[in-house]
């Protein structure tokens, strides 16, 4: 049995629940939780990085980060399911990489506010977080997903999108028609997107 640290509201985690799922591997994989900000969590000597998702493999050996998590488990379903091979691998990889963009910049936003006192937030920096943001999800909606496919790039992008809901109020759908159409698309076809979504208390 694998474990996966994870925290529920973290999307890059629901990255790797999700596609365990797509791949039928969810059986073999016990979610804990884990405390980030705990000194004496556990997590700290799987992942020196103290950084969530990170897979214990049942030998003890730790896999991190989601991208390397995500390979490894395209890997134990025969490989080429949520990873292409050839040139289209780098197109998805690419885009993966966008959507893991638009997380780690909103993951960012939410730390200045809740690490920092209020006076010393940096609108600035919060700005420089908004726009990748913005760009990247201008990005997409120019150039929407295949609705029918269900690869590292759509998973992430449903994560990332998931997480604006989840932080900062769906704000994003307003100007982003074709993104909420392919999202409503995305999660009908993949059922552990509502599975996995958090919720607060």
């Amino acid at each position: 049995m694998m474990l996966l640290r994870s925290s529920s509201a973290s999307p890059f985690a629901r990255k790797i629940r999700i596609a365990a799922d797509v791949l039928g591997l969810s059986d073999r994989i016990e979610v804990t939780p884990a405390d980030t900000s705990d000194p004496a969590e556990p997590l700290r000597t799987q992942n020196p990085l103290g950084k969530i998702p990170t897979l214990v493999l049942a030998d003890g050996a730790a896999i991190y980060d989601s991208a390397v998590i995500l390979e490894y488990l395209d890997f134990l379903a025969g490989g080429g399911r949520l990873i292409p091979s050839g040139e289209a691998r780098f197109d998805v990889l690419t885009r993966a990489a966008l959507a893991d963009g638009v997380m780690d910049a909103a993951i960012l936003t939410i730390y200045e506010q809740r690490w920092r006192d209020a006076a010393t937030h940096s609108a600035r920096w919060l700005d420089h977080q908004s726009g990748k943001i913005a760009r990247a999800l201008a990005a997409f909606e120019a150039a929407a997903p295949d609705p029918a496919a269900i690869d590292v790039a759509a998973i992430g992008l449903a994560c990332a999108l998931g997480y604006l809901d989840l932080r900062f109020g769906g704000k994003w759908r307003a100007d982003h028609p074709k993104l909420v159409v392919w999202l409503d698309a995305f999660a009908a076809k993949a059922p552990a997107f509502e599975a996995t979504r958090h919720r607060e208390g």
